[in-house]
């Protein structure tokens, strides 16, 4: 699909390359530039002993390789015979203008702890420090000890993924109009709106009241222990925590309304849990998945780098390929377009392999033509897609330009309108779903009774005027609607069907539910997420807009392939396969090295010492990562050179890991009267990455994040103006708002949608309300 686009990448670690081989999985000709000592991840992980880190291989694979940086002036002129570049130099240090001057339909894309502008650009961080700061830390752990972050760099992966997906629209604009684009990705932004579920959003819709700190929670139920290891459950609903209650052999708690609110079952979580592990730990996990399954409660077994692939659901969709090195095993591409065969992959380049052979030769370049607009203008999505994975979706292909019409149905509407900020009796109580806004935003919004003749034939009529239809229903709902790909094709055969599913489309798993808390245990995210002696914990949340952004390329990539052929497609983007590889590097370091990699707090691979430290105050927590020689020097030089930092064994990076305990005593002491946010600016300013321990809701007051104008004002009909997080990118093109009207509410815009676009006059929209095939209230509500 991509096939004869050109891509430089001069990026390293996680983020860049991941967004550059989502590009190459697409058929692009991805040259990766190093530095001539490689990029570090190269030497990443005990893998890294037999040449090449296993981790490196998967984030490079079917990429080209050449030694050189962005001051030679070949690379620069590599650069211009591109179409786009990808990096993450330090921000301001990239020749942009200069790029953009010799080709102006060039995209580039740049990636960064904060942006390319603003207060903390050149701020130190690394991802562990950044966690901190996007609130994700703050909000996980039990009470009686410190808060710990996401394992696994969670944070590089979904801002690879969000950086391919704002490449590709930039990509499609250039194409068009010849007008290319600086892409400013920040990490913070892209984790502020992924590992952060609109906690500043609730606070602002109840009006800010005082936060009760701790404010660290685990779900309850959510990772539990069974008579062979561990299982994870799902209750997101009132109907999935009844089933649970079933399920364990207390339906005697049915009637008891505590353990349905949350903060009085957290508040009984003993009690609650060993209820639960009553029935779970006699069973082996086995009997405990069938029996869950059995009353559709979503689950899942808790996989790491040992078992995952032993799943039998990966192992019949055959979501493992072998790597082009032949060490490990690694998951495919995590979407399937129809027509398309997925591009073999190759092997990752060895350090300056390719060098002399890139024989690119330079295009004729056109000016760029009319108007500049947002890159999917033009393009109308139908979006009958529920919770947060598929609404995530919808939104990033809003913000991009789509017109997105939702579509739900006044006896289904999507529930995640139900996790209120109000309750019954208030008035329109379901517009006050904070979630709801924050993933609607920018859409119209229609209902449809499609479970009858005449609300499914009106999806057909405006399925045929219509560009992609988007929907993460299981399987079975779409087929028992009559509205399979065939269905839709017939209607509109340019039309791109991108179906998400939680598990896909086939396997053994095909019809069961699935959230975000079932991937992350499936995939071995939580395996290395929590304390060392205690279970393993849920990320919370990542995977949904991680599912949602993953299958938001491929419809890119299909409306590209549709425009090209004339003929529409049929995408399969599971949540489950973005997750895998996400999670890619557990699975592909136990291969190649026999590693099991696992949790252990807030201390991590990359960075020693490294830590979440209580400071002055009531919750007040700073978070220190050393990750560099260099980091612990400034460190020493901050802390006045103490006697205890001049062990010569704390020079380097194992010396500090060996004497971690130590090394947290020490700071842990040092920290305990100072002010957390003052500590974490200084440490900052004196070169060590820090970040203050932000209660999730307070990202609204960050100065980044405000320079930046990532909270944009949602002035709704029903809640009033709210502010919302947008799109973690800039694009240097555009100047106006990303968000461009208020989450609709439930129906708003039946007439103007149904009326304006299949043209239905006043008469015929009254009776398609009054036998209930529209509407704009729920039933029952």
């Amino acid at each position: 699909m991509l096939d004869g686009i050109r891509v430089v990448d001069l990026s390293t670690e996680i983020a860049g390359p991941y967004c550059t081989k989502l590009l190459a999985d697409a058929g692009a000709d991805v040259v990766k530039v190093e530095p001539p000592a490689g990029d570090p991840l190269r030497r990443w992980g005990p893998s890294a002993a037999q040449g090449t880190g296993a981790l490196f291989e998967f984030c490079n694979t079917t990429k080209r390789g050449i030694v050189g940086t962005i001051t030679d002036p070949e690379v620069v002129d590599l650069c211009v015979d591109a179409d786009i570049v990808v990096h993450d130099a330090a921000p301001g240090t990239f020749p942009v203008a200069p790029l953009l001057e010799r080709n102006p339909s060039l995209v580039v894309v740049s990636i960064s702890p904060f942006g390319q502008d603003g207060p903390w650009r050149d701020r130190p961080a690394t991802e562990f420090t950044i966690q901190a700061e996007c609130g994700s830390i703050a909000g996980r752990g039990l009470p009686d000890a410190p808060p710990f972050y996401a394992g696994g760099r969670m944070g590089e992966w979904v801002g690879g993924v969000y950086a391919a997906v704002a490449a590709a629209a930039a990509l499609r604009e250039a194409q068009r109009s010849g007008h290319g684009e600086h892409v400013d990705v920040a990490l913070l932004a892209v984790m502020s709106l992924t590992m952060n579920t609109y906690t500043a959003l609730m606070a602002d819709m109840v009006g800010w009241p005082p936060p009760v700190r701790p404010t660290r929670t685990v779900e309850v139920p959510s990772i539990e222990p069974t008579a062979d290891g561990y299982v994870c459950f799902t209750t997101n609903s009132v109907q999935q925590l009844s089933d649970f209650m079933v399920l364990i052999g207390r339906p005697d708690l049915l009637d008891d309304e505590r353990w349905f609110r949350h903060p009085s079952r957290w508040a009984g979580r003993d009690e609650f849990l060993a209820m639960a592990h009553e029935y779970t730990t006699p069973r082996p996990s086995a009997q405990v998945l069938a029996e869950a399954e059995e009353l559709r409660i979503p689950s899942g077994p808790v996989g790491n780098g040992a078992t995952v692939t032993t799943f039998d659901h990966f192992q019949v969709r055959g979501a493992f390929v072998p790597s082009p090195s032949g060490r490990f095993v690694q998951p495919r591409a995590p979407y399937k377009i129809s027509g398309v065969e997925p591009r073999p992959f190759a092997k990752a380049p060895a350090l300056g392999e390719h060098a002399g052979t890139i024989d690119w030769h330079p295009r004729d370049r056109t000016a760029p033509t009319g108007d500049r607009r947002l890159p999917l203008d033009g393009v109308r999505i139908l979006d009958l897609t529920a919770w947060w994975a598929g609404p995530a979706g919808g939104h990033l292909l809003a913000l991009l330009g789509a017109d997105v019409i939702k579509v739900e149905s006044v006896t289904r509407p999507d529930l995640m309108r139900y996790s209120a900020t109000k309750q019954p009796p208030t008035e329109q109580w379901y517009e006050w779903g904070f979630i709801f806004h924050g993933a609607n935003n920018t859409k119209r919004g229609i209902t449809l009774d499609l479970t009858r003749e005449e609300g499914k034939d009106l999806l057909l009529r405006l399925a045929a005027e219509s560009d992609a239809l988007i929907e993460n229903y299981t399987p079975r709902v779409m087929d028992n609607f009559g509205l399979t790909f065939d269905v839709l094709h017939e209607a509109n055969p340019r039309l791109v069907m991108t179906r998400m599913p939680a598990y896909g489309l086939d396997g053994p798993w095909r019809e069961r539910t699935g959230f975000a808390q079932t991937m992350e245990s499936i995939t071995g995210m939580a395996w290395v997420t929590g304390w060392a002696d205690g279970p393993p914990v849920l990320h919370r949340g990542a995977c949904d807009p991680l599912a949602g952004a993953h299958a938001v390329l491929a419809t890119i990539l299909a409306l590209r392939e549709r425009d090209r052929t004339g003929d529409g497609r049929l995408v399969e983007a599971t949540m489950i396969e973005a997750a895998l590889n996400a999670a890619a590097e557990v699975l592909v370091e136990h291969q190649a090295s026999g590693t099991l990699l696992t949790r252990d707090g807030n201390r991590g691979p990359v960075s020693a010492p490294q830590g979440v430290y209580r400071c002055a105050g009531d919750e007040e927590w700073v978070a220190i990562a050393v990750a560099t020689d260099e980091h612990w020097d400034a460190l020493r030089r901050f802390l006045g050179d103490p006697a205890w930092a001049a062990d010569p064994e704390l020079a380097t990076a194992d010396g500090r890991r060996a004497a971690h305990d130590r090394l947290d005593a020490h700071l842990g002491e040092w920290t305990a009267d100072r002010n957390a946010r003052v500590l974490s600016e200084e440490l900052c300013a004196a070169g060590v990455p820090a970040g203050y321990v932000c209660d999730g809701r307070d990202i609204r007051f960050n100065p980044q994040l405000d320079h930046r104008r990532f909270f944009e004002t949602e002035d709704h009909p029903v809640t009033g103006p709210v502010q919302v997080p947008n799109a973690p990118w800039r694009f240097a093109g555009i100047t106006a708002p990303w968000l461009r009207r208020p989450a609709p509410t439930l129906g708003q815009h039946n007439d103007e949608v149904l009326g304006g676009i299949l043209g239905l006059d006043a008469a015929e929209l009254a009776r398609l309300r009054e036998i209930g095939i529209i509407g704009e209230t729920p039933k029952g509500a």
